[in-house]
């Protein structure tokens, strides 16, 4: 596994081993506990594992989650390919309200770790997307934290050519400011 650090603390962009290729097609790790704790620097205990399937042009997030529980994001794409984005919420951190993005796809195999306190979102950018998340705690109800996504004051180059197929819990998301006022968002650690 290769990792890059990418804009804010902790978050990286990770590349699988890849084991071989040939005319059946190709095998690689995508995901290696051990690497990724080498990576980050602490234990990733992987608590649930989701899948969201989406039509090309579908935009999701920002979303994150309250500490506690907190929650540590590995994502990936295993099929299709998307605009991802993850934004650091950490307040006091000194890429607070910072940006990153990458586009992610099947091929390629790359993923993003995404630290506790950093919002992700994505934009898909072929039909029947599918994303994996490895999270390191479950669901818990009331925890969540959306931030709209067109929140001017973020200016995130999604990139779309039309309007983007959003839910409404997404398109009637706070700005990052209200946000930030309501006091959900956690400290950054030391």
């Amino acid at each position: 596994m290769q990792a890059v650090e990418a804009k804010g603390p902790g978050v990286h962009v990770l590349a699988p081993w890849t084991g071989s290729k040939d005319e059946r097609g190709a095998f690689f790790e995508s995901l290696r506990t051990d690497e990724l704790e080498r990576v980050v620097g602490h234990p990733f205990e992987v608590r649930q594992i989701n899948y969201s399937v989406s039509r090309r042009n579908t935009l999701r997030g920002i979303h994150s989650v309250t500490s506690p529980p907190g929650q540590a994001k590995y994502v990936s794409c295993v099929r299709g390919a998307f605009r991802d984005f993850v934004v650091d919420l950490r307040v006091g951190s000194p890429t607070f309200g910072q940006y990153d993005s990458n586009v992610l796809d099947a091929e390629s195999g790359r993923a993003v770790y995404v630290p506790e306190g950093v919002g992700h979102g994505f934009l898909t950018l072929t039909d029947d997307a599918c994303i994996c998340y490895v999270l390191s705690s479950t669901y818990v109800p009331g925890t969540q934290i959306d931030i709209d996504p067109l929140d001017p004051d973020l200016a995130l180059p999604w990139g779309f050519t039309e309007p983007p197929l959003m839910s409404d819990k997404d398109r009637d998301a706070p700005s990052l400011a209200a946000t930030l006022a309501s006091g959900v968002l956690a400290p950054c650690a030391a």
